[in-house]
């Protein structure tokens, strides 16, 4: 570890970490921006399905080392690193409708949703991502989880009471 983040107080090492979460989706939103505004937005969410599909069996594995969360460790394993992803730095999230094969997750606040409603645009339609997104990242956890969205923007009723919501099963 480098010995500048060592002599840092914890208040300003989790600063960091809030920084280092926002620039992470600064730069995801920026790049899909630039590849919208060159190639247009069908070519945009092909790449970023692509993206994610790498990204969240990248990110699953490393939290997996990180935290001691085995392989095949079925939903509570999913459950535990859901809470160490990135978005978990900066969106509020929440589980419910827990039982002993399934547990819904929702996306109650959404920085990228919530920026888009302060500049009057219409939600991004992260559907097609997130299936691709969250399906890995459970799968990576464990093969025999199954991922289901229950809402995500385009759908009408997402940012009512949450952006999106996904039901894990085994």
């Amino acid at each position: 570890m480098h010995e500048r983040l060592t002599n840092l107080d914890r208040d300003t090492l989790l600063g960091m970490l809030e920084d280092f979460a926002k620039n992470w989706l600064a730069h995801d939103g920026l790049w899909f921006q630039a590849v919208e505004q060159r190639d247009g937005l069908p070519a945009a969410i092909q790449l970023d399905e692509q993206a994610w599909a790498k990204f969240s069996e990248i990110e699953a594995k490393r939290i997996m080392v990180r935290h001691g969360i085995a392989a095949g460790s079925g939903l509570d394993g999913l459950r535990k690193a859901l809470g160490f992803r990135l978005y978990a730095v900066l969106n509020t999230q929440k589980i419910s409708n827990e039982t002993s094969n399934s547990f819904d997750y929702f996306m109650v606040d959404c920085r990228v949703q919530y920026a888009r409603r302060q500049k009057n645009l219409a939600p991004f339609a992260c559907k097609s991502v997130g299936i691709i997104e969250y399906s890995v990242f459970a799968k990576t956890i464990d093969e025999r989880i199954v991922t289901t969205c229950l809402c995500c923007p385009p759908d009408p009723e997402a940012g009512a009471e949450f952006w999106c919501g996904w039901r894990f099963s085994i």
